[in-house]
């Protein structure tokens, strides 16, 4: 049976429309917002409606609202939060060319860390999860679930919770973007050899260990990436 979902409210709807015309353009950074009521008639809304709109906009940091003046769209990359990271994490459509190696470079200075305390506070933990990763069929989606599994693992391990939650922030990009990343052959050879010595790291309670092989595997992703995308766009 198929889940179900509530429908949206009116002013979500109102919400994401607005949302749309932010980042395709059509109400660029730095731009100001037609008057209430001319929006709300653009929209075909109450005006109540749209102020419950704009407020969950500026809420998340879309939007600037300057009561007596009009509502100015904010640089978003630059003024706003962890919600903006999680909405263009589920919408690919309006990703910046630079975001996906930009999230990788952050993955790259976080993740050794978490992978350290990770090792250093539950080092039984961390080795049984990874011996289950040791023979993983030979599928794009398997590992990118198991991949993204062991990420989450160690954020929780490493006992600092801002760390699961900055994870789970992209979490839906990884979904959309892993299969991609290990429809390479080499992407999940590298990535069986790094789960393979990470075990080993951990059976010898080796943190320092851990957390240079994450490193190496973090900053080669990157590398690995870039070239699927490359590929990718001369096919294209």
């Amino acid at each position: 049976m198929p889940e179900w979902k509530p429908p949206l409210k009116v002013a979500e709807t109102t919400e994401y429309r607005l949302l749309d015309a932010i980042l395709d353009g059509t109400f660029p950074v730095d731009s100001l917002l037609p008057a209430e009521r001319d929006l709300a008639e653009m929209l075909g809304v109450t005006r109540p409606t749209l102020r419950e709109a704009l407020q969950r906009l500026s809420r998340d940091g879309w939007v600037e609202i300057r009561h007596g003046k009009h509502t100015r769209v904010k640089n978003y990359m630059q003024e706003g939060n962890l919600l903006i990271l999680n909405h263009l994490s589920r919408n690919p459509q309006a990703q910046p060319d630079s975001f996906v190696p930009d999230l990788l470079d952050v993955r790259a200075t976080l993740a050794p860390v978490f992978t350290r305390l990770a090792f250093l506070r539950e080092p039984e933990s961390v080795e049984r999860h990874l011996a289950l990763m040791q023979d993983l069929p030979d599928s794009a989606q398997e590992f990118t679930t198991a991949d993204l599994e062991l990420q989450r693992v160690l954020t929780i391990l490493s006992g600092n919770p801002i760390y699961t939650l900055i994870f789970n922030g992209f979490g839906e990009l990884y979904r959309v973007m892993g299969p991609l990343y290990f429809s390479s052959h080499a992407a999940r050879e590298r990535s069986r050899k790094f789960y393979r010595e990470l075990l080993e790291a951990a059976s010898q309670r080796d943190a320092e260990a851990g957390e240079r092989l994450t490193r190496e595997m973090m900053t080669e992703s990157i590398i690995i990436w870039k070239t699927i995308r490359n590929q990718g766009a001369q096919a294209a």
